[in-house]
């Protein structure tokens, strides 16, 4: 019988999406599933939910509820990871509102730049607790890791457990797809693509659509003609107030289009967001502080929702974009899958560094995650990512080094913090952010003033 642990499991609407995936697989609806998190009425909320699932489906899958999360781990064979260490509030209000009193405005900072940054100081311990406990009760597990910064975390993960089985999973490059797909008004079954990269930051290298008589056809051109005549993107159907225009932009400029989303997308470039250029902002429709909006509307929506889940005598189960449950059942069944995760750079982009987080295609089986091999990456897109890479690698060695002055260096060579700040100014800022996190960041981490 497999055993699933699910630590932040308070994350309920994400939660089920995943639970509800791996239901409807045959060889995972006897698993026992153990849910893991430190919030007890979220946790209970989540619990809920998943009994219902399992009842809705008449499935003989066992839901556990652990707050403790060793226990939670002991004898997982797949061990699911999303949290956020603060929250909504303080943390991530707090990872804009001070940056804003610079005049650094951002739109979802939860990757790169200085929200990134801290995030990834926030969080990186904890996930580091997380595999010494599955290397001491589930040696063996795969971690399955949703949690942002993806390629901050990914990196340190391995930096510090090297023997740790783990992937990095995302939800952008076949979501994206989906999106290109329709603003093209082609099925998205129709669709062969390759992408490579880093997380929020890997490219469509190939992006083809099915012809009648079998074969392919470049669907860059219609991309891009589109895109001058004005008839995409389309508005988004998910969020109307960030249709793609920062993605289509790039691309006419770099040759291909980026798999993250373009409010993630303005601000890994010093090109959109600037001081004094409220045109850019009102052209290309850039949603700043988007996230603390989205996050407002998740909790207002979650409170209707909430409701309607306990009083509900079932629970629909719609199939979601996730892979976990693809790859769970991949491993489980020996059956191949291909996924796009985002694992340790061995040679698999042999342009980027070694030890780097990529996202690459990986065959998925009885044998674990096989990453692939990608090369010949144009060069203006690998320089791109390295400029992203700069700030991951000395996020990843202030942790590693426990050293301070790494974390200055990275918010020096952001992208978008440098075409903003001078260097007084990141200093100051940093100390800022420092100061206002205080306990929710590493001990080491001891507030000082700035030089």
């Amino acid at each position: 019988m497999t055993k699933i642990a699910f630590i932040g499991a308070g994350s309920t609407v994400f939660m089920k999406n995943i639970v509800g995936d791996v239901l409807h697989k045959p060889a995972l609806r006897d698993a026992t599933i153990a849910l893991m998190d430190i919030d007890a009425k979220r946790l209970d909320e989540s619990a809920l939910v998943a009994r219902k699932l399992v009842a809705s489906l008449g499935v003989p899958a066992k839901v556990e509820t652990h707050q403790n999360q060793r226990a939670a781990l002991d004898g997982a064979d797949f061990v699911i990871v999303a949290f956020q260490i603060g929250g909504y509030k303080p943390c991530t209000v707090t990872d804009f509102e001070v940056p804003k009193a610079y005049g650094l405005r951002q739109t979802i900072a939860d990757t790169l730049g200085v929200g990134g940054i801290m995030r990834g100081l926030r969080t990186v311990p904890h996930l580091w607790k997380i595999a010494e406990d599955m290397a001491a009760v589930c040696p063996d597990a795969l971690m399955l890791q949703y949690v942002n910064p993806m390629a901050i975390n990914t990196w340190a993960l391995t930096a510090r457990y090297p023997d740790l089985r783990q992937v990095g999973l995302c939800h952008s490059v076949q979501g994206t797809a989906a999106e290109l797909a329709r603003d093209l008004n082609i099925p998205v079954s129709d669709l062969r693509y390759k992408a490579a990269g880093i997380n929020h930051m890997a490219f469509y290298l190939n992006f083809e659509a099915k012809n009648p008589d079998g074969s392919y056809r470049d669907l860059y051109p219609a991309l891009r003609e589109g895109y001058r005549a004005g008839r995409i993107p389309l508005e988004s159907d998910w969020n109307p107030r960030c249709p793609n225009l920062v993605r289509y932009e790039a691309m006419m400029h770099l040759g291909y289009f980026v798999t993250e989303s373009s409010e993630h997308f303005a601000e890994y470039v010093p090109w959109f967001i600037k001081e004094g250029r409220a045109d850019l902002i009102e052209q290309f429709r850039i949603p700043l502080d988007e996230y603390p909006v989205r996050c407002e509307e998740q909790i207002a929506r979650w409170a209707a929702q909430a409701e309607s889940y306990r009083t509900a005598a079932t629970i629909e189960v719609k199939p979601s974009h996730e892979y976990a449950a693809t790859i769970m059942d991949a491993v489980v069944t020996g059956e191949p899958a291909v996924i796009y995760g985002n694992v340790t750079n061995k040679g698999y982009i042999p342009q980027l560094p070694g030890g780097a987080a990529v996202e690459v295609p990986c065959l998925v089986d009885a044998n674990g995650i096989q990453p692939s091999t990608v090369t010949g990456i144009p060069p203006q897109l690998i320089a791109l990512m390295r400029t992203n890479l700069n700030v991951q690698e000395l996020t990843v060695a202030a942790l590693m080094d426990q050293n301070r002055d790494h974390i200055y260096h990275a918010a020096m060579l952001d992208p978008h913090t440098a075409a903003e700040l001078d260097l007084r100014q990141i200093r100051a800022l940093v100390d800022d952010l420092i100061a206002a996190h205080g306990d929710w960041l590493p001990d080491w981490l001891a507030p000082r003033k700035a030089a």
